[in-house]
């Protein structure tokens, strides 16, 4: 493609050299990655400035520099007051603007994101259509699956990945969008039809200024579908009228509105609620009609985010009767209140629960269906928000009868002052064992018949990062394996 093409939704811009007779083969932000004929863009990132990087990117036969100051290079330089835009200007334009052709829903909050997102993949799988799914735990095209290094990538990425939906006839896109992603521009270019917004609690405060900073960010997934009405692409808002930030986020967006509840009057509701260890039954209300609904997923956000699912969907034209058999049919996500089965007359159950109050909630449902102990192994991540650490310890200590503190991803944090900040101020008793794989055979070995074992924090991840370093670790796979020592092995 020409260079010049590429520019041609920047207003203002300066050269060094001229342009037109440039063809650009890809567009690049990693040296590393950069190729023949690329346009590399500097971006000014949170670990590394890629105006540092102009020599490597030449060295490896980019094109044509794109930076916000001068940079020393022999290549074309065009200098520009935003690199972040201008990338997702340029992808937008080299990958022929993909998010225009799909139904693209953004799905932000702080948790259930993913549980939603793997949700709508099935309701829109069982319709018959070919989706896209961008997220926490992987991308995945039409089956095809790849891996993440961010919950949402950046925009160079989105806009690669929705062109490969295109390619292969994907309908429907469906992604997370993380506070990061929306502060730090991720999302340009991305042409939403819906937004799903779920709840917001205490994360993520080690980045932003403050819960209302962070509020701020989560908002503009709203802000950003646009204060037009084209007739035919209609935008619409999910929001959770449950939550006490609703009124913020509807009043963010201008666009078309549907809420959903259980507790507040709303579209979509869940009335008649039966919650129990099997999963959670209850009567599904929309604009559309009702339909009872009998789901393998346990517990009241499992209903929150069934709700949120259906709205979407609904919004999307599928019908209800398809809508309860994937809610019905579903296996639920890896690592999102995940059942492990080896035999032992007592519950065991892995969750992602890495906030307060996605650990609140998690032990709340527990506590609906446990009939003796609850047990809850957990910790706090190293090298990031210090504050939630004690609001996370006394969500543990509030919600189990018995709690076990553990390492999560210390990172580079000694893991001792990680243990000082959640425990410091607690009074009741508790154990801690530094080493995750002890401190679950130690829960597993002390629960008895008809006792609960909630294993938090890390959910699907299989690593644990120590020094910066990942090593192998799965909690699923530890608990399995301990569970089938014991049973070969009693002590």
């Amino acid at each position: 493609m020409k260079m010049k093409k590429l520019l041609k939704l920047m207003p203002f811009y300066k050269v060094t050299q001229p342009l037109s007779d440039i063809t650009v083969q890809g567009i690049s932000m990693d040296s590393r990655s950069t190729g023949p004929g690329d346009l590399f863009i500097c971006i000014h990132g949170v670990e590394a400035d890629g105006h540092e990087y102009v020599q490597e990117a030449e060295a490896k036969g980019a094109a044509v520099i794109m930076a916000e100051r001068e940079v020393i290079t022999s290549l074309p330089v065009v200098i520009v007051n935003d690199t972040v835009r201008a990338l997702a200007m340029a992808a937008s334009i080299f990958y022929g603007f993909p998010s225009e052709h799909l139904r693209v829903i953004g799905v932000t909050g702080t948790n259930g994101k993913t549980t939603i997102t793997y949700l709508l993949d099935e309701i829109f799988r069982n319709y018959n259509q070919r989706t896209g799914m961008i997220g926490t735990i992987q991308v995945s095209i039409a089956g095809k699956t790849y891996p993440v290094k961010n919950t949402t990538p950046d925009s160079l990425s989105l806009q690669r990945y929705f062109a490969e939906m295109r390619k292969v006839k994907v309908t429907t896109a469906i992604m997370e969008v993380s506070s990061h992603a929306l502060d730090q521009g991720r999302v340009y270019g991305c042409d939403f039809d819906i937004a799903i917004y779920t709840n917001l609690t205490r994360d993520h405060l080690d980045y932003h200024d403050n819960f209302d900073d962070y509020l701020r960010a989560k908002s503009l997934l709203f802000a950003q579908l646009g204060n037009g009405y084209n007739k035919g692409r209609r935008k619409f808002a999910v929001i959770n009228k449950d939550s006490k930030q609703a009124k913020r986020f509807i009043r963010s967006t201008s666009q078309s509105l549907l809420t959903y509840g259980i507790h507040s009057n709303a579209d979509i509701m869940a009335k008649n609620i039966t919650l129990r260890e099997t999963g959670a039954a209850y009567i599904l209300e929309t604009p559309k009609g009702e339909i009872a609904i009998n789901s393998p997923l346990m517990g009241l956000f499992s209903i929150y985010n069934m709700l949120a699912a259906a709205g979407a969907a609904i919004l999307s034209g599928i019908p209800l009767t398809v809508i309860k058999h994937a809610f019905e049919t579903t296996r639920g996500v890896r690592g999102r209140f995940e059942p492990v089965r080896q035999g032992q007359q007592y519950g065991v159950v892995i969750d992602y629960a890495h906030t307060p109050d996605s650990l609140e909630n998690a032990l709340k449902t527990i506590s609906e269906f446990c009939k003796g102990s609850i047990y809850v192994v957990v910790g706090c991540g190293g090298d990031r928000d210090r504050s939630k650490r004690p609001y996370m310890a006394d969500a543990a200590m509030q919600g189990a009868d018995y709690v076990i503190f553990t390492t999560d991803n210390p990172r580079t944090e000694d893991p001792k002052q990680i243990f000082q900040d959640m425990t410091s101020h607690l009074s009741d008793p508790f154990e801690l064992i530094e080493d995750r794989e002890q401190a679950i055979e130690y829960a597993l070995r002390v629960a008895k018949a008809g006792d609960m074992v909630l294993i938090a924090g890390k959910g699907h991840e299989t690593y644990q990062e120590v020094n910066g370093v990942r090593h192998h670790f799965d909690d699923s796979e530890v608990a399995k394996m301990i569970l089938k020592r014991m049973k070969e092995r009693p002590s």
